[in-house]
């Protein structure tokens, strides 16, 4: 694996049961890329990337994530872990720690920071994504935009080489969506690489490299944000679009 290929997934198929969610996908993303997967529910979407730290078990085809082969030996999954974050559709905060600990656990648990320099780190990161006034507070007394922001600031603090999201804001008010991507959109200007499963088209569009379209379990299409957008060659990306952008 070349030093900027961060993850490479080469015909990953995955089956629940009879059903086949993953087809022969193949995937390339490169450090400092942003990609945005889109496509109906049950597109395989959501699965591809739990694939890539292991939340799912892929039974065909191969995931290379930072030069580690993702299979079932759990010190590798736990190292690869350590290097990709995760931003989830719901939040996932500990309800009983204060949002500082919930930002400092990752840390002190998986890689033995010190007390100290996890606060630190913490700190940092809660001023990244403009909240630390909250630092004190437990997740029930944030708002959902708030709650999410707080997950990000989470995962950065583990210092991963790619972000994942997972549809971080189909759980969110309308109102509270801006705040998320406005966070998101900082991150992508700052070279983070990133890979989102998202139907938010306005975040694709300013912030993409790539957008990716997948329907039963496989990649239909992709592209740059432009060529995607204005001359999608397949019948059902163009349906796709013509419903998603209708709304």
């Amino acid at each position: 694996m070349s030093s900027n290929k961060v993850i490479e997934a080469t015909n990953v198929s995955k089956w629940y049961g009879a059903f086949r969610a993953l087809a022969d996908v193949n995937l390339t993303v490169r450090k400092g890329e942003r990609i945005v997967i889109c496509g109906p529910s049950g597109s395989g979407k959501s699965t591809l990337i739990r694939c890539f730290n292991r939340l799912e078990a892929h039974q065909q085809g191969e995931i290379v994530v930072n030069g580690i082969r993702l299979h079932n030996k759990m010190r590798d999954v736990t190292e690869v872990r350590k290097n990709v974050g995760m931003v989830f559709q719901h939040f996932n905060l500990f309800p009983h720690m204060t949002v500082l600990m919930n930002c400092m656990a990752g840390p002190m648990w998986t890689k033995g920071v010190s007390e100290p320099d996890a606060r630190k780190t913490a700190l940092k990161f809660l001023e990244r994504v403009r909240i630390p006034e909250q630092a004190n507070k437990f997740p029930i007394q944030l708002s959902g935009g708030q709650q999410q922001r707080v997950a990000i600031a989470r995962s950065l603090c583990m210092e991963p080489e790619v972000m994942l999201f997972d549809e971080p804001t189909s759980a969110l008010d309308p109102e509270m969506v801006s705040e998320v991507l406005e966070t998101m959109t900082s991150l992508a200007r700052d070279g983070m690489t990133m890979v989102c499963v998202t139907h938010e088209m306005g975040f694709a569009r300013a912030v993409a490299d790539r957008v990716i379209f997948m329907d039963r379990g496989q990649i239909v299409e992709e592209g740059n944000p432009h060529d995607f957008f204005t001359r999608p060659q397949h019948d059902r990306t163009k349906l796709f679009l013509s419903q998603l952008l209708s709304h």
